[in-house]
């Protein structure tokens, strides 16, 4: 048994002072009560205690390319479809080794910034050329060999990518690592589902990359699986116009329609909806995956929260791209963006919660548990042990309490106040480093002059 003891907690029913959580040698919380003295041989967190942020969606290579895919291209006009083909250019280099290197070091810069679990939508699946590794899933394995490493919670999803357009499109050279038949994509399957048995904080789901890359077939073969679902949809003004002329239908439109779209699935970006749209993927119980940094980066557009959030939708984060691995980076971008789209203040709060952080944290952690598939999301029994201290003599909390602390974190300052992380009831972070943080690091700067040379 763990036994931690917090001087503040932000327990289901609200803050909470003096609260004793202890976890089973599974790392599951079994208890967490207030006011409470501190058991003998307890660790002590004297901060401010969240429950961990499951971050729902990471392309994990493309934390090498951050900061490297900004420059204007000789055409000007620059966009999404400008910075894919930099993406591509860019994948040609990644061997197995240098992808393992830059997921461990992506994890260990999510966990330092309070995120604990990780939903890894993988899609870079073979060699250059499209010839497959002689373990087909050479490259998913390299990430949960990463997670092992740094103590994250994964849920693994491998991706399936056929096509270069909505249905059916050839695809372009470079997309070949990408690429996979059915019978392929159920090996990758069924080789992840071997090695995840093995990592209890590990889960599988799989993702259809998008209309622009699967079938319907290819869809309905995979509508029942039990685990996560997620797809990327509504992205890009251009993927919706495609599948207008495709299909006479908007992507969140045809996959309402045409699959039984529920709480399994997770609709990634889901940027340009109708109001219909909004409210049937609320009445869907499905999940809006939101990545708030990656989006402004790459000029996707602003989700509308408001009518998502007032019928009733769930949403999660994402760091999809890793312009920004924190949490409190891409919660301040989704409320900014949001005031700039509305000319006004506080667009998440409400009179019941009227801090945006606490309204916005409390959504991304419901959400966030049901995209990962896990028992995520709260400090209460039956949950993983997933602990986040804020520090809170940190400049930038002083001298905030509750929820007001919460804003604080959110809305101010760039350091980071978060101080020690457990995950699974196993303290990863303590003082705001990772217990693996320089030789990982050591890994990533190698892999990354290797692929710069």
């Amino acid at each position: 048994m763990t036994v931690f003891h917090a001087a503040q907690a932000l327990l289901p029913g609200g803050w909470a002072r003096d609260v004793t959580i202890r976890a089973d040698a599974g790392g599951t919380v079994i208890a967490a009560l207030p006011d409470t003295a501190p058991p003998e041989g307890a660790e002590r967190l004297p901060g401010h205690v969240i429950p961990g942020v499951p971050n729902i969606h990471s392309h994990a290579f493309q934390r090498a390319m951050a900061g490297a895919a900004e420059r204007r291209s000789p055409a000007g006009r620059d966009s999404f479809w400008t910075w894919r083909e930099t993406m591509y250019r860019f994948v040609a280099r990644l061997t197995p080794d240098d992808a393992e290197a830059v997921a461990a070091q992506l994890q260990v810069e999510c966990l330092e910034h309070g995120f604990t679990h990780l939903a890894e939508f993988h899609y870079l699946h073979h060699q250059p050329d499209g010839t497959p590794y002689a373990d087909r899933a050479e490259m998913s394995l390299r990430h949960l060999a990463a997670a092992r490493a740094t103590g994250i919670g994964l849920t693994l999803l491998p991706s399936l990518y056929r096509h270069g357009g909505i249905f059916g499109a050839t695809p372009s050279p470079g997309q070949r690592p990408f690429l996979n038949d059915i019978d392929g994509f159920e090996a990758i399957l069924a080789r992840c589902a071997e090695a995840v048995r093995e990592m209890p904080r590990a889960r599988l789901g799989i993702a259809p990359h998008s209309l622009r890359a699967v079938t319907p077939a290819m869809l309905a073969h995979f509508a029942d699986h039990p685990g996560p679902i997620h797809i990327h949809a509504a992205e890009q003004l251009r993927e919706v116009e495609e599948c207008l002329a495709a299909t006479g239908a908007r992507p969140v439109e045809w996959l309402l329609a045409n699959m039984a779209v529920d709480a399994r699935w997770c609709l990634i970006h889901s940027t340009h909806l109708t109001g219909e749209e909004s409210r049937g993927l609320a009445r869907s119980g499905a999940v809006a995956g939101l990545c708030p940094t990656t989006e402004a980066s790459l000029g996707d557009g602003t989700f509308d929260l408001p009518a998502f959030a007032g019928a009733g939708g769930a949403i999660a984060i994402g760091t999809d791209s890793h312009v920004g691995t924190a949490p409190r980076e891409e919660l301040r971008q989704l409320e900014f963006s949001q005031r700039l789209r509305s000319l006004s203040r506080s667009i998440a709060a409400d009179g019941a919660s009227p801090h945006p952080g606490r309204a916005l944290l409390d959504a991304v952690l419901r959400g966030g548990a049901r995209a990962a598939g896990a028992p995520l999301g709260a400090i209460a029994p039956g949950t993983r042990c997933d602990l986040v201290e804020l520090d809170g003599a940190h400049p930038t909390l002083v001298p905030h309490q509750g929820d007001a602390l919460l804003d604080a974190w959110v809305f101010s300052g760039q350091s980071s106040p978060v101080r020690t992380v457990a995950v699974a009831g196993e303290v990863l972070v303590r003082d705001g480093r990772h217990h693996g943080h320089e030789a990982i690091a050591a890994r990533f700067r190698a892999a990354m002059r290797r692929l710069a040379a």
